[in-house]
């Protein structure tokens, strides 16, 4: 009984530190989801869009994974599935604006994007930090683990295209990186999904 009454209640301080890890880094993403995309839209960087879209969607899923941390696996599971179907859209919508951008070029402000991919960069960093300790606790917290890494190196690509921007004075890094920021968002859903589904037992695709 003792025993039992240890393992419940060292589940529970678990859950309660993944609670206070996640309502942290999903006020710090809200926040510099409205910055970045901000930031996006004056200085005209498809690139910098991808890396705000990657902030509004760890945002939701900080949500839905507070939801879950107290649910049973298969809870989880779905919740991991959902959440790998919206880093799947977020790919989708930057893909759309690479077109855009093909059809209609811009040159975008590498001062702009250099000034808040690093402003990204500092807020994910804070991030990757407080959820370092729960990347192997669950499929919902490695989940969230695996979106903030996902924004590190969307943060980083960001900069080195805002130099790549000023070097050549062309738009076609922007467009560059931001085409590999979809492949790498793409294949991230990608193994979201095939995990979710391997937990309750879907079809893997």
């Amino acid at each position: 009984m003792a025993s039992c009454c240890e393992n419940n209640c060292a589940i529970e301080k678990l859950r309660e530190r993944q609670r206070g890890t996640l309502k942290a880094v999903l006020v710090v993403n809200a926040v510099m989801f409205v910055v970045i995309v901000g930031g996006a839209v004056y200085g005209k960087s498809t690139a910098l869009l991808s890396d705000s879209l990657d902030n509004l969607g760890d945002a939701l899923t900080y949500g839905l994974s507070l939801y879950a941390v107290s649910k049973e696996a298969t809870t989880k599971a779905k919740v991991a599935l959902f959440k790998g179907s919206l880093i799947l859209i977020g790919a989708c919508v930057v893909l759309a604006q690479i077109i855009l951008r093909l059809i209609e070029p811009v040159l975008p402000s590498y001062e702009i994007m250099g000034i808040f991919s690093l402003a990204g960069l500092a807020a994910n960093s804070l991030c990757l930090f407080l959820l370092w300790k729960h990347r192997n606790e669950d499929i919902n917290m490695s989940s969230v683990w695996e979106c903030s890494r996902n924004d590190i190196a969307s943060n980083l690509s960001v900069f080195i295209t805002a130099g790549a921007v000023w070097y050549f004075e062309s738009g076609w890094a922007d467009i560059v990186v931001a085409s590999c920021l979809v492949m790498l968002l793409l294949n991230s859903s990608f193994r979201v999904i095939r995990s979710a589904l391997k937990e309750i037992n879907y079809p893997k695709i």
